[in-house]
C-alpha cells in the first residue's frame, strides 16, 4: 500500500502549527488548581536563566516582570529557549517561542490584558518570597 502523501503532508502541517504546546519541559498545572504554574526543578531554574542571560539587561529586566508566555500559560519566559519579544501597540511583549507569535498578534488587547495580569502575579510571586 503506498502512504497517501497528502494525509502524510496534512499530518506534517498538523505536528508544525501545533508550536509550543508540546514542549517536553512544560509540567503540567496542579489538578486543584488549573491556574496553577508548574513546579520547577532547579536544572529547569537554571536552563531558563542560561537563556535568559543571553537577553540584554533592559530586555532581561522586562522578562523577568513579565514572568511567563503570553499565550502559552506554563510556557516560563526561558523554559524553551531565549524569549522572543514582540511590539503589541508599541508595547514590548515576550513570548516562550516562535510558535506563539501569530496567537499574540491575533488579538493584541488580549495579549496586553494578559502582560498585565503576568505583571502583576510575578511582583506578586516575588515579594512572596523575598
Amino acid at each position: 500500500m503506498t502512504p497517501n502523501w497528502f494525509s502524510v503532508a496534512a499530518f506534517g502541517c498538523l505536528i508544525a502549527l501545533s508550536g509550543c504546546g508540546s514542549h517536553q519541559n512544560a509540567a503540567p498545572a496542579s489538578k486543584t488548581d488549573a491556574k496553577a504554574p508548574p513546579t520547577e526543578s532547579k536544572q529547569e531554574a537554571d536552563e531558563v536563566a542560561v537563556e535568559r542571560a543571553k537577553l540584554r539587561p533592559d530586555d532581561r529586566a522586562l522578562v523577568e516582570a513579565q514572568e511567563w508566555c503570553v499565550v502559552n500559560e506554563e510556557g516560563r519566559l526561558g523554559s524553551m529557549g531565549a524569549p522572543v519579544k514582540l511590539s503589541i501597540k508599541g508595547k514590548p511583549v515576550f513570548l516562550c517561542c516562535a510558535g506563539c507569535k501569530r496567537k499574540a498578534e491575533a488579538d493584541p488587547d488580549k495579549t496586553l490584558a494578559k502582560l498585565e495580569e503576568n505583571k502583576a502575579k510575578a511582583q506578586k510571586s516575588a515579594k512572596k518570597s523575598g
